[in-house]
């Protein structure tokens, strides 16, 4: 069976730990902080803390070799576990094959253990974005997955539960993806969506609620509430 590289197969380069990830047309979020010497709680309707508290914070990447492609291409079912609960997202490794291949050796090989979930959007998009170990919006592993399973423009192209690639521009995803709560957000159909939200929407929903500190304008910063995850795994 023919094994290759996705570099070899998309012509990705090196990412430079400089290069910039501006997914949604915003500046780059501030990272969640680097003292956590203590975190806020977040509370359910009933007033029971669902988040423990984090200590996490912003690192250098782990470093990975490109991963390999094989086929046939498959589904995949991904599990993170965050500070606040599990959120099990259904991968679609056929539409989106090389970035669900991606993003699976990345869980599996520990990238996105620790990492704070960098910024959240109340204001006419509705996200929480995560996948950055340096918690600040600029980091990302040494390869760029090509687009794909695009939607169509409209309405509501990213209705909530839906999980789609971060990006700097076409054919620049990394390892940032963004996880979208609320439908009728206003993004362009320029983000790669692979998977769906199975398990834990109802956590991202409770986060949002919580608001971000605006460090990139009403509506557009940190999470108020700290979101680590703490494991994630892919299978």
């Amino acid at each position: 069976m023919k094994r290759f590289k996705i570099a070899a197969l998309v012509t990705a380069t090196a990412v430079t730990a400089s290069l910039t990830f501006m997914p949604l047309a915003f500046a780059a979020a501030k990272p969640s902080g680097t003292n956590k010497n203590s975190a806020s709680s977040n509370t359910s309707s009933s007033g029971k803390s669902i988040c423990k508290a984090s200590y996490a914070v912003g690192h250098a990447p782990k470093p990975m070799t490109i991963p390999v492609i094989k086929k046939p291409f498959k589904n995949k079912t991904f599990t993170f576990t965050t500070n606040c609960g599990d959120v099990v997202i259904a991968a679609d490794g056929v539409k989106a094959p090389l970035t669900v291949i991606s993003m699976a050796y990345m869980a599996n090989g520990g990238y996105f253990d620790a990492t704070l979930c960098h910024r959240l959007t109340t204001k006419g998009i509705y996200v929480l974005q995560c996948g950055d170990p340096t918690a600040s919006g600029s980091g990302g592993p040494a390869w760029q997955v090509p687009d794909e399973n695009l939607p169509s423009a409209g309405a509501n192209s990213y209705p909530a539960g839906t999980v789609a690639m971060a990006n700097s521009g076409p054919n620049t995803n990394g390892s940032q993806f963004f996880i979208v709560y609320a439908d009728n957000s206003m993004l362009g159909p320029n983000y790669t969506i692979w998977g769906r939200i199975t398990q834990g929407l109802e956590i991202i929903k409770a986060i949002a609620a919580k608001g971000s500190n605006n460090s990139n304008g009403d509506g557009d910063g940190s999470p108020n509430q700290t979101v680590e995850i703490i494991k994630a795994s892919a299978k």
